[in-house]
């Protein structure tokens, strides 16, 4: 009879994967709190014209929007009846414009500022007296690419 044991080789024991669920749960939820689905609740009613040309934006990052349009019935008793011009998620003059385009410039990239895009969405009904004066405040704030939101126009046979 001999003294030792002859070893069965080396194996290593399995991995437990009894912790494996806790852990895909607590990423889950993770990500459910820390996403952001929408940055805006839209306060005015924006009913886009139509058009034939148009052409998708590629980079949403570099878009800043602005909305013009009557508010919507939750705000009509603060904001009243009349076109107003949304900011994010505020109504604003046109003398706020400047401060917007500065917090949107500065969050994005030093090398992709001069691409900043500021889109229009501009209701049907609201006339040319306001949208005037918001492209003269985009002019002297030194935000000459505007974009103008428009829906594809119906084909008619």
């Amino acid at each position: 009879m001999s003294k030792f044991k002859k070893k069965q080789g080396n194996v290593t024991p399995g991995i437990s994967t009894a912790s494996l669920p806790d852990i895909v749960f607590m990423l889950l939820f993770f990500f459910m709190v820390v996403t952001k689905m929408r940055d805006t609740e839209l306060m005015v009613k924006v009913n886009t014209p139509q058009a034939s040309e148009l052409t998708k934006l590629e980079k949403k990052t570099l878009v800043n929007f602005i909305f013009v349009g009557r508010p919507t019935d939750k705000f009509k008793s603060k904001a009243g009846t009349k076109p107003r011009i949304q900011l994010g998620d505020k109504f604003a003059t046109t003398d706020d414009i400047p401060l917007f385009l500065e917090k949107h410039k500065v969050s994005v990239a030093e090398s992709q500022r001069q691409s900043i895009i500021s889109s229009l969405k501009v209701d049907v009904d609201v006339t040319m007296g306001i949208i005037g004066d918001l492209k003269t405040s985009l002019r002297k704030a030194g935000q000459l690419k505007v974009n103008y939101s428009a829906k594809k126009r119906e084909r008619t046979k």
